[in-house]
């Protein structure tokens, strides 16, 4: 498969880190939503330092390659994207940890 044909069957992901905009998201919406929608919902994720220790954004833990940073979701964030046509790309962190309650997906609830 070449580099663009395996770029269109990319489909983010609930816990997906993502780029749109040069912004960093943590996705929260599932795929089957933003296939059927075409939007993805999400928290922006930022490495700024004045963000530690305050009360809306939750510590993802420290950036590897940077010494003393930590990577942050601004909870207080909630975004909302037309993904294809902001050409939305996976993030170099890839996923986020599923391990981390936090990240949980949006669903439909049906009656």
């Amino acid at each position: 498969m070449n580099a663009r044909r395996a770029a269109q069957a990319w489909l983010p992901d609930c816990g997906d880190a993502i780029w749109i905009d040069h912004n960093s998201i943590a996705v929260l919406s599932t795929a089957s939503f933003h296939s059927t929608v075409g939007l993805v919902g999400g928290y922006a994720m930022t490495s700024a330092p004045y963000n530690r220790g305050s009360t809306l954004p939750v510590d993802l833990g420290p950036i590897p390659d940077r010494p003393g940073a930590h990577r942050y979701v601004l909870c207080h964030q909630l975004k909302s994207f037309d993904w294809r046509a902001r050409n939305a790309c996976p993030h170099p962190i890839g996923r986020l940890q599923d391990s981390q309650p936090h990240v949980r997906p949006v669903e439909s609830h049906t009656g």
